[in-house]
């Protein structure tokens, strides 16, 4: 499977015509997030909602290609078999890259998705972040031990007192904050409001006028459990966490994924992520960014942070904390995760031994990391819904088949 782009519009046609046909056709902020609309989107982001621009490096390293035909590539999943280019059809696959040993071995587009499309990330933008955490940390310009309100005061004020820089970036903070993606009410969805998600419409009940832009947002909300408790997802802590990075940096995360990341990796295209109408960023899922520098990324936790991220960092992300396998364990309901699995850092820790870990996002946003092996798999998506555990058992048990594939010569060496 070498490289393969299409070029155009979505095989959908939404948004076609110039300009763009007004009807059924027509992606909006009020349906850009449901099917078949995300299928056009998740790749024009930018004509929907504000951004600012994560710069890339004046120089791009280059990705050596070493290619290899994984389209036939047998797959085992749900009793039923299948091959990788089955998976990629049958998973509303916008793009799909496998990196090992540093080189591209596949790398597929569809959808009208090119090489240098940015793509919405979604929950992979919270990894982007915390590998930001990470580099700063290692500077010594935060303490993921400290108190967030130490480095952003405003935060003493609000439910987020009490709660450390670790809390954030592992989701065991207090906040009460409802994330079901299916009720229309829930918190998340007004809070995709605030961030000009959606739609405004002008209240939030029961809070009453919906607040200008985020940090007033978070002014508003309140906790139903204790700081360092339990694991509970809940997307807005990465935003607080943004917050306080900027703080503690003096920048702008646009700028500090730019320049602390996206240049020194070598990455080759443009990012971006979406603000609110005060400039604040979504970190928790608003980067968009294109499919080799997501492997570049990719590439940086398969190496011990590839001398950017310190490896002081990703050995304490796939360690994790010391009872964070016991906060994992009694979190909400999680399929598919085996036992000693656990979230640190903003990455989700499958299986802590090997080590395999991945970074995810909804509707089918992925990068899958194994370092044993060296190889990075990334896959974006469009997903019919939030979060499809069929779509991803499906799309795991293709990442398994890849990596043992790859690591098979290993043994003859």
């Amino acid at each position: 499977m070498a490289e393969q782009a299409t070029t155009g519009q979505a095989t959908t046609g939404l948004m076609s015509g110039a300009p763009p046909f007004r009807g059924q056709a027509q992606v909006t902020l009020a349906n850009w997030q449901d099917p078949p609309f995300n299928a056009w989107a998740f790749q024009h982001i930018r004509e929907l909602i504000p951004t600012a621009r994560i710069a890339p490096a004046s120089d791009p390293a280059p990705l050596p290609r070493a290619e290899q035909d994984l389209s036939g590539l047998a797959v085992r999943s749900e009793d039923r078999d299948w091959t990788v280019g089955d998976v990629l059809a049958a998973s509303h696959t916008d793009g799909f890259l496998v990196l090992h040993r540093g080189q591209v071995v596949a790398e597929h587009y569809a959808n009208g998705m090119t090489p240098g499309t940015p793509h919405l990330l979604m929950s992979v933008s919270k990894s982007v972040t915390a590998a930001v955490a990470g580099v700063l940390a290692g500077r010594g310009l935060l303490d993921p031990a400290a108190q967030a309100s130490s480095i952003v005061p405003e935060l003493a004020g609000m439910s987020f007192a009490g709660a450390t820089v670790q809390h954030l970036l592992d989701m065991r903070a207090g906040t009460k904050f409802s994330e079901d993606y299916e009720d229309l009410d829930a918190d998340v969805r007004r809070y995709e409001q605030v961030y000009l998600w959606r739609p405004r419409d002008g209240s939030a009940p029961p809070l009453g006028t919906l607040p200008p832009d985020a940090l007033a947002y978070y002014a508003t909300l309140h906790n139903d459990g204790p700081h360092g408790g339990p694991f509970r997802y809940r997307s807005i802590l990465t935003d607080v966490l943004a917050w306080v990075l900027e703080r503690a940096a003096g920048r702008r995360l646009s700028e500090l994924i730019a320049t602390e990341l996206w240049q020194p990796m070598g990455a080759e295209s443009d990012a971006e992520i979406t603000v609110d109408g005060h400039g604040n960023p979504m970190a928790d899922g608003g980067i968009c960014a294109t499919l080799r520098d997501l492997g570049r990324f990719g590439q940086l936790y398969a190496t011990g942070g590839g001398g950017i991220v310190p490896e002081s960092w990703v050995a304490d992300t796939i360690r994790g904390a010391p009872d964070g396998v016991e906060a994992f364990t009694g979190a909400d309901e999680l399929p598919g995760y085996p036992p000693g699995a656990h979230y640190r850092n903003c990455w989700w820790i499958r299986d802590p031994g090997e080590p395999f870990f991945n970074a995810s996002g909804i509707y089918g946003q992925n990068i899958f990391v194994h370092p044993p092996s060296q190889t990075v798999v990334v896959k974006l998506s469009h997903w019919p819904d939030p979060l499809s555990q069929p779509l991803l058992r499906l799309t795991l048990d293709a990442v398994h088949a890849i990596i043992a594939a790859l690591s098979a010569p290993l043994t003859k060496d």
